[in-house]
């Protein structure tokens, strides 16, 4: 249900490794299924630094606007600059080209508190 090779925050957001210290996150897909169609993406320009937890963007869909929330500290490297003209696609691919934030690491170590996919849906089942 949720993939394996990502990482995960109570929050709701996804990480993913794509290098020896770069990370991509979003929204994971129960969040962008609880807030419905994504009619709006908001998100910190490249160079922001970013602290683990901190709200750093913002998901406005037909139900409500929700904070986006970094899951690890860092500096935004890139973010994804089609979500602009098409943030529908974070409903239909939340873990792919719904991607929102690339981060360069202050610390990788940081992965490690994160939560892996079994433990993510355990959070979500008790939510």
């Amino acid at each position: 249900m949720y993939p394996e090779d990502l990482k995960y925050t109570t929050d709701h957001e996804w990480v993913r490794t794509v290098g020896e210290t770069t990370v991509r996150f979003g929204i994971t897909d129960y969040a962008q299924d609880a807030l419905g169609d994504i009619v709006y993406v908001s998100l910190p320009d490249v160079g922001a630094s970013l602290a683990a937890g901190d709200a750093c963007g913002e998901v406005e869909s037909t139900k409500s606007v929700s904070d986006l929330y970094a899951p690890v500290t860092g500096t935004v490297t890139a973010h994804n600059e089609g979500l602009g003209a098409t943030p529908e696609v974070v409903n239909a691919d939340a873990y792919g080209e719904g991607w929102m934030v690339e981060v360069e690491l202050s610390d990788a170590a940081e992965l490690a508190t994160l939560l892996d996919s079994t433990g993510y849906a355990a959070h979500v089942a008790s939510a």
